[in-house]
């Protein structure tokens, strides 16, 4: 009952069309902060767009945003120590494509190059949309008739698998999937200054309507009167609302956990022992 999982993408972050390349390499070279020089999105992803490649490495974790936002402007990502990879970590990434890519950098050919783009460009909306993503978790916990879903987080501080994954019931459920409490960062908002953000606020914030969330809803009495069909905890490592009662009401495996830690020692056997599904980002 233990998953892996990656973060994904919005698919409206998503090209539809290439851009003319007038670069090999991006200029952005993780670790080096003195590429870091975007303060806006359309100007980080615009970078992306017009360069050929881009480097990627691991970071704290091996998943990043930017493997996806590389991918999602066009641009193929050089992420030389994929071999390295844990075999359960990333799983949700096409590994061997991405090899490819590094193939391709040392060995350029323009119509293979287009070729692969394309691939990428295709698996990418495929599989790691937030939906696509979404969509996984009930596939791998049986729950694909679901409903109606609980989303509970323990912290509304920026998280990037929670909000992603979130994002992706919201998509897919609309207000069939109630969040408490709201992750305002999530919603389109005036009164936000997304830019003070974990990084930046950029990909992951100001992307919801703020008529997918529901004000009137009694959380404890829903819980109690069972109106959802299952229960998830976005970040288990940051609080778990509500669990006593929720175990009381739930089967142990309408309960899912997810935890989207870059380096720690997880937990996730605990968890397993209450027959709960587990969902590990990253998984060794």
């Amino acid at each position: 009952m233990i998953f892996p999982i990656t973060f994904s993408i919005p698919a409206e972050k998503i090209i539809t069309e290439q851009t003319k390349k007038d670069k090999l390499v991006s200029n952005l070279i993780p670790g080096d902060t003195s590429t870091y020089i975007y303060d806006n999105e359309t100007d980080y992803y615009n970078e992306y767009k017009r360069s050929k490649f881009a480097i990627t490495t691991k970071k704290a974790g091996w998943d990043c945003l930017r493997h996806y936002e590389i991918m999602a402007n066009g641009c193929l990502p050089i992420f030389k120590d994929i071999d390295k990879c844990p075999e359960k970590t990333l799983t949700l990434l096409p590994k061997d494509l991405l090899k490819e890519c590094n193939n391709l950098y040392e060995n350029y050919d323009d119509d293979k190059y287009n070729k692969l783009s394309e691939k990428v460009l295709d698996f990418l909306k495929n599989n790691l949309t937030t939906s696509s993503v979404a969509k996984y978790i009930l596939e791998k916990t049986n729950h694909q008739n679901a409903s109606k879903i609980l989303f509970l987080s323990g912290d509304t501080n920026p998280d990037y698998l929670r909000c992603l994954t979130l994002h992706g019931f919201k998509e897919t459920f609309g207000k069939n999937c109630h969040e408490y409490p709201k992750i305002p960062h999530l919603y389109k908002s005036k009164d936000i200054d997304f830019s003070k953000l974990y990084g930046k606020g950029m990909t992951y914030t100001n992307l919801l309507d703020e008529k997918l969330y529901d004000n009137d809803v009694n959380v404890i009495e829903n819980i109690k009167n069972k109106v959802y069909d299952i229960v998830i905890y976005g970040s288990y490592h940051r609080g778990v609302p509500y669990y006593d009662t929720v175990k009381k009401i739930y089967k142990p495996n309408e309960i899912i956990l997810i935890c989207g830690e870059d380096i720690h020692h997880c937990d996730y056997d605990f968890w397993l022992k209450k027959e709960h599904h587990v969902f590990v980002r990253e998984l060794s």
